[in-house]
């Protein structure tokens, strides 16, 4: 019989130590480290006592040459555009994705949606629920229309049970485990949620899922900072890691792979949450632009992209004169610290004084910029509010800011203004550099330094 032993293990990151501690010395975290019981191997009967004459031989397994035929990986399409988008062109066979998203946010109504569009199409798909009872999955496909969708449905915890009945007869083209933080392994004597429940389940699905062929979506919590909650090394274990964004105070949801080993990373699919669930943006960017004041400075458009899909987004900026000694720098949907860099080339290079000016600025719509190329945009909105001359309402922007003043070209720019064209923007205020495939009935200001753009605004 196996013996245990008292282990104590960071909840966040997964470190071991053989004695409580008040702080995590890989995470940095306090007080996240719990005792838990690991399993300790008995010794094999018959087996010598000797160190190494105790490990069993290993089974030598044939190498193979680098080159050879390669056949793509077949993809199960869900049905929903969008999805299979951000998964790349649909599901892998085999494959584990782990969704992570914000209480509330509508994963299980993504996922209902995904499984009732993969069964209407002839798929056989198992939603397994841990936190919710089969009448309560039952009223929310009720609500959204989807109770006569052919989906196989349990409320079950205990891992073991849910791959025996997987197991029997055919293997099924889709399994939804929701959540795996419920998900609980007879194998290890430790409470579901805990790292090591949470490892131990999630590597016994894994290897379902590459032994059948069925893909395996994990339903994951998220922590107060946003991050997947459990172990990181489960985000390692999967093939893809998605994240489910958005908040209450907007009606879009943002569906974003930040690893996917097959398909493109930062790919995003657009949602919009209605009455009768989740309904697909086609053309997030003119959802994205709707309702701006065209007659207000400090605003403009900036042409950005996510993943592989150009998006138009609109950035606000207000310079108010300031009555503390220290002024405001309030930042929401974009990086406070090159906020900080772009102010210090317009003084510096711009000859322009923010010194005495609380600023605010804001990405509309909330989202969330991360790419430099949003540098221009920024600095041309915080010179527009601060001079009080209006951009054009049928602009947009792109460009990164270097700290000796330079414009910088930024990557796929064609691809940005092609997609501006088509919303019916006539002009853009780009880099000087990279404009190569740009359509040619968009009117091009080519800007090289930050005291370019300063001159151009100033003539408007």
């Amino acid at each position: 019989m196996a013996r245990h032993e008292r282990i104590f293990v960071c909840q966040s990151c997964g470190a071991v130590y053989g004695r409580w501690q008040g702080k995590c010395d890989a995470c940095g975290g306090w007080n996240t480290v719990a005792e838990e019981n690991a399993p300790r191997t008995a010794p094999v009967p018959g087996a010598a006592s000797a160190g190494a004459s105790q490990r069993s031989k290993g089974r030598p397994f044939q190498l193979e040459a680098l080159q050879g035929a390669t056949a793509e990986a077949r993809r199960t399409i869900s049905g929903i555009v969008e999805f299979d988008r951000v998964t790349g062109g649909g599901f892998v066979k085999g494959s584990v994705l782990l969704v992570g998203g914000d209480p509330g946010i509508g994963k299980s109504t993504l996922l209902i949606q995904a499984s009732a569009a993969l069964a209407s199409s002839g798929g056989r798909v198992v939603y397994i629920s841990g936190e919710e009872a089969t009448a309560q999955v039952r009223l929310r496909a009720e609500r959204l229309g989807l109770a006569g969708s052919s989906v196989a449905l349990a409320a079950e915890t205990n891992v073991e049970d849910i791959i025996a009945t997987l197991s029997r007869g055919a293997a099924p083209h889709l399994v939804i485990i929701d959540s795996i933080q419920t998900m609980w392994s007879s194998l290890v004597e430790s409470a579901p949620g805990t790292v090591t429940q949470v490892r131990a389940c999630a590597q016994s699905l894994i290897r379902y899922a590459k032994s059948s062929g069925a893909t395996v979506i994990l339903v994951g919590h998220v922590t107060k900072d946003g991050a997947i909650a459990g172990p990181r090394v489960v985000e390692h274990m999967v093939d893809a890691v998605i994240s489910f964004e958005g908040d209450g105070a907007h009606h879009f949801r943002i569906l974003r792979a930040s690893k996917n080993r097959f398909g493109p990373t930062d790919e995003i699919g657009v949602f919009e949450m209605t009455g009768a669930g989740l309904a697909e943006v086609a053309n997030p960017s003119a959802l994205f632009i709707a309702g701006r004041d065209q007659h207000a400075a400090g605003a403009a458009i900036f042409a950005g992209m996510e993943g592989t899909r150009p998006l138009l987004m609109e950035m606000q900026a207000l310079v108010a004169p300031s009555a503390l000694s220290t002024p405001r720098r309030a930042v929401v949907g974009w990086d406070s610290n090159r906020l900080a860099m772009v102010l210090a080339v317009l003084d510096a290079h711009g000859r322009l004084k923010f010194g005495g000016y609380d600023i605010y600025l804001n990405v509309a719509g909330g989202l969330r910029i991360v790419e430099p190329a949003a540098d221009l945009a920024a600095a041309a909105i915080l010179i527009s509010s601060l001079t009080g001359t209006m951009i054009a309402n049928d602009t947009v922007i792109c460009g990164e800011v270097a700290l000796s003043g330079a414009i910088r070209p930024v990557g796929q720019m064609a691809a940005r203004l092609k997609e501006a064209s088509k919303l019916g923007f006539a002009r853009a205020i780009v880099p000087a550099a990279g404009l190569e495939g740009a359509p040619a009935g968009l009117d091009l200001e080519s800007v090289s330094t930050i005291g370019d753009l300063v001159a151009r605004l100033a003539r408007s």
